[in-house]
């Protein structure tokens, strides 16, 4: 049996589709939230909130969708992902009070879970299955330029104009560049005609049926668990380090995440192409529990700090690939898009209450109280992946 062709073109499309979707949903909002609280007259920690309750609204519509993606295919909608994602945009520019902005966000979040990597993913499984996980990583790889390209770009179109311009700007952005592109996608996926459906294009899971309900309960469990540590530590990174005695230097130490990122998917896509996703997933969690661990050690440590964010943001990188390929390899690509919508589902349910247990912590507790428990969350993801493997590994 010959191994699938990497569809490139595919890729490179959905890499340039994932950059304008992330850099314009969600990157952009921390640099324009100030200046939305200001005109919302809400402090901008209520801001942050709706945001929360937006992805939260999002996590809870994530199964629907992923029923969705199997039965009308992740092309047509990302498809209607980008056009909701237009829409969502102009109704928080035009929105004309805090109540009708908050319903308006929670709209983008919703529009996001069809555009960004959960459908991408999908799409890139139905298209070719056997090749799904290098095209994943290939994905993560463009698409990790999102903050690197969004934050300057944000930045500098909110100097020339409103953060509702903004948003307009964007909102023509996803109709205009991503829209296009994923009506592509999708017609090139039907183009296919059967050849996409042949059995030998499938790929089967490695887990057997009898064991797989709870294999599933464990895979969520385990990277709902990593995401937690994730999201709550890079909300937070800026004033967990400077907390911990880093002053000035904290903004900078956090720049070297995003290139950390993008690093640990260069070197999987070059020499760890084919390692088994739970592998990979394994290194993913201690990469990233042995990044809060030196955090701990060292602080107030520059040194240690920079060390911090290229171990975590490595470690974080590489969890993006796990997210798509983990599900593939251990249920198959049949019910792909169904599965995928679960997990994520638990996953954006956990993101959006990780920045508020986090804070809670660290006031009740201390900073270094709470890195220390969010790298026992790391530590307990690494003993689900085990647990996961023994079950694998039963005929």
């Amino acid at each position: 049996m010959t191994a699938e062709r990497s569809p490139i073109a595919a890729v490179i499309a959905l890499g340039i589709t994932q950059i304008i979707g992330y850099g314009t949903l969600y990157y952009s909002f921390s640099i324009l939230a100030a200046d939305m609280a200001k005109d919302l007259s809400w402090p901008v920690e209520w801001l942050f909130g709706a945001l929360s309750a937006a992805l939260l609204v999002g996590g809870l519509t994530a199964p629907w969708l992923g029923n969705w993606i199997d039965r009308y295919g992740a092309g047509r909608i990302m498809m209607a992902g980008s056009a909701a994602a237009a829409a969502a945009l102009v109704g928080c520019a035009a929105a004309p009070d805090a109540a009708t902005f908050v319903i308006a966000l929670v709209a983008v979040q919703v529009a996001s879970n069809l555009v960004q990597y959960g459908a991408a993913f999908a799409l890139l499984v139905q298209i070719a299955p056997r090749a799904a996980q290098r095209n994943i990583t290939y994905l993560t790889l463009i698409a990790g330029f999102a903050s690197t390209a969004f934050w300057p770009i944000t930045s500098a179109l909110h100097a020339q104009m409103s953060w509702q311009s903004v948003y307009l700007v964007f909102a023509v952005l996803n109709l205009a560049v991503c829209l296009p592109l994923h009506a592509w996608l999708s017609f090139r996926r039907r183009g296919q005609g059967q050849a996409a459906s042949e059995p030998h294009q499938h790929v089967e899971g490695s887990l057997a049926t009898a064991v797989r309900p709870l294999g599933f309960a464990l895979m969520v469990i385990a990277l709902s668990v990593q995401n937690l540590l994730s999201a709550a530590v890079l909300v937070h990174m800026v004033p967990l380090l400077s907390g911990l005695g880093l002053g000035a230097t904290a903004a900078v130490v956090g720049t070297l995440f995003g290139p950390a990122q993008v690093l640990s998917r260069f070197i999987n896509m070059v020499v760890g192409i084919n390692l088994p996703p739970l592998t990979l997933a394994a290194i993913s969690a201690a990469l990233m529990t042995a990044g809060v661990g030196v955090l701990v050690a060292t602080a107030p440590s520059i040194a240690g700090a920079m060390i911090f964010a290229i171990i975590f943001g490595m470690g974080n990188g590489l969890f993006s690939i796990v997210t798509g390929a983990l599900p593939l390899a251990l249920f198959g690509s049949d019910g792909y898009g169904r599965l995928q919508g679960r997990a994520m589902s638990a996953r954006l349910i956990v993101s959006a209450v990780a920045p508020f247990a986090l804070a809670f912590a660290m006031a009740k507790i201390g900073i270094s109280w709470s890195l220390a428990f969010t790298m026992l969350l790391g530590v307990a993801a690494l003993v689900i992946f085990a647990a996961i493997g023994r079950l694998a590994g039963r005929p």
